[in-house]
């Protein structure tokens, strides 16, 4: 078992983890730009410039597979397949479903009125909804090549637990009296799917890639360039002060810190990289990062156009309880994943 482990791990730090484009980047920081890696500007600009050239490889080779796979889903079929299962096992493939589709919390909207209106339970559409944003196939890989597996597949499996929680609950709440009435009204079209061939499936995966890249790569160099002031530039003492386990509250400044802030998955990973760097709890990153994919101010904008007072607070509530919830126990066992 040793060579494996020795193979898994070398592919993890060189495929993933990109260990030798860090020591490239380091390299050229001191030696062609002349900043000492262990001052504040040369750690600054070797964290931007890795961590910037390492999440747009992976992601564009990651949305390019999964969108590939993607393309046996359209919105239609996903409706269709949604369709066949009710109760607890509909949330689940909601929640399942919602990872093989890589939108931000604003892109699930439109989706999210098209199953309502197409007559699906409204639990397993808002477990679909809770899903979509927080968890995809891409952020295991990503969430892997910043920290590692454990932390990776933890992250999936609490966030799948939180949309079948949510949406069951809402479910069970009987909440639908509170969605718009014009939302009953809007009806996706019932054509026909035309089978695609595997040219199409790759031209479909190239231009997911384009789309998906174009529309996050501001939000990836935001997070990369907070990621590096805090790397660089914010004293370990201070960040631990207000986010670190010793704080009770940590994880609620978090929550409530990342709720006005609009981001995909991929732009909050390095600030939480940092984060987790300068001791910050693993609880409170993780809360920090769901508060902004699943409950960013202009998706909860949005969400109010479609649905009323009472369900949007009822939706918000049981994702910051469950994100709290993530938070609070992830700081208790936090060095079991490290």
């Amino acid at each position: 078992m040793d060579p494996i482990a020795s193979v898994f791990g070398w592919m993890n730090d060189q495929l993933l983890k990109m260990v030798w484009l860090n020591d490239l980047v380091g390299a050229f920081v001191a030696d062609i730009l002349g900043l000492p890696l262990d001052e504040r500007l040369g750690a600054s600009i070797q964290f931007f410039l890795y961590d910037t050239v390492k999440i747009f490889v992976l992601l564009s080779a990651l949305i390019f597979v999964i969108s590939y796979v993607q393309s046996y889903f359209p919105p239609e079929r996903t409706k269709r397949i949604l369709g066949r299962f009710g109760g607890i096992w509909g949330n689940i493939l909601g929640a399942l479903l919602g990872t093989v589709t890589p939108f931000c919390s604003c892109s699930s909207i439109p989706l999210f009125i098209g199953f309502t209106s197409a007559g699906l339970p409204l639990g397993v559409t808002f477990s679909f909804l809770i899903s979509s944003p927080l968890v995809d196939l891409a952020s295991v890989i990503l969430l892997a090549s910043i920290f590692n597996w454990r932390i990776a597949i933890g992250y999936v499996v609490v966030g799948l637990v939180l949309a079948v929680a949510g949406g069951s609950i809402i479910s069970a709440l009987k909440l639908e009296r509170y969605v718009e009435p014009f939302v009953y009204g809007t009806h996706l079209a019932e054509a026909d799917l035309p089978e695609m061939t595997r040219r199409d499936r790759v031209a479909f995966a190239w231009q997911a890639v384009a789309d998906i890249v174009k529309r996050v790569w501001p939000y990836v160099l935001a997070g990369v360039g907070i990621g590096a002031v805090i790397h660089g530039w914010i004293p370990q003492e201070w960040v631990s002060a207000v986010l670190g386990t010793e704080n009770p509250l940590s994880p609620v400044i978090a929550t409530i810190v990342g709720v006005p802030m609009y981001a995909d998955i991929f732009g909050t990973l390095p600030i939480a990289e940092a984060l987790v760097a300068k001791g910050v709890g693993l609880g409170t990153v993780l809360a920090f990062m769901m508060a902004v994919t699943a409950l960013s101010l202009p998706s909860l904008v949005m969400l109010k156009k479609v649905v009323k007072t009472p369900l949007l607070a009822t939706f918000f509530g049981l994702v910051v309880t469950g994100i709290l919830i993530i938070g609070y126990s992830f700081n208790a066992v936090g060095g079991w994943f490290v």
